[in-house]
C-alpha cells in the first residue's frame, strides 16, 4: 500500500474513532468546543479542496493532487472529529472513493482518476442528503479554465520527468 494510501486510511481511521468516542458518554473537553471551526467553513474548505483537486488532476499536476486530496481527507476527518452528530458511517463510506483517488494519482491515470473524482462526489452528496442537507450538491467541476487565481499546470521541471 502506497504513503499516500495509508495517510487516508490513517486519517479516516482517526477521524472515524474520534467521533465514535465523541459519541460515546466521554464529555468533550471545553477548550475542544472552543477551538472547534464551525461546520460550515470545514465543509467549504473541503469544496475548494475537491475543487483544486479537480483542477490539478485534470492538469496533470499529480504533486498538487496528492497535496489537495490530503486537505481534503483532513477536512473530512475535521468534520468527523469536531462534528459527532455527522455519522461515522457517513466518514468511512468515504474511504474507498479516497483510496480510488490516491491510487488514480499514485499511476497518473487521467481516466481513473475523472471516475474516482465522480465516486467521490456522488459520496459527499450522498452525505449530504443524510444529513438533511441534500440541497447543499456538488459536481465535478466542467469548463476549461477554474474560477481562481492559482496555476494548476505542473512546474516547467515536472513536465520533463
Amino acid at each position: 500500500m502506497t504513503l499516500t494510501k495509508w495517510y487516508v486510511v490513517l486519517a479516516m481511521s482517526a477521524g472515524a474513532v474520534t467521533s465514535a468516542i465523541a459519541q460515546s458518554d466521554f464529555p468533550a473537553s471545553p477548550s475542544a468546543k472552543q477551538e472547534a471551526p464551525r461546520l460550515v467553513e470545514v465543509m467549504g474548505m473541503a469544496q475548494i479542496e475537491h475543487l483544486k483537486l479537480w483542477y490539478a488532476g485534470k492538469a496533470k499536476n499529480w504533486d498538487l493532487a496528492a497535496y489537495e486530496l490530503r486537505q481534503l481527507t483532513n477536512s473530512l476527518a475535521e468534520a468527523a472529529i469536531f462534528y459527532p452528530a455527522v455519522p461515522v458511517s457517513n466518514v468511512t463510506t468515504m474511504k474507498e472513493p479516497l483510496l480510488a483517488v490516491a491510487d488514480a494519482i499514485a499511476t497518473g491515470d487521467e481516466r481513473k482518476f475523472a471516475a474516482s473524482m465522480r465516486v467521490l462526489t456522488d459520496g459527499c452528496n450522498v452525505c449530504h442528503t443524510s444529513m438533511g442537507r441534500g440541497f447543499i450538491a456538488i459536481t465535478v467541476p466542467a469548463g476549461g479554465q477554474p474560477p481562481a487565481n492559482q496555476i494548476f499546470s505542473p512546474p516547467a521541471a515536472s513536465r520533463k520527468k
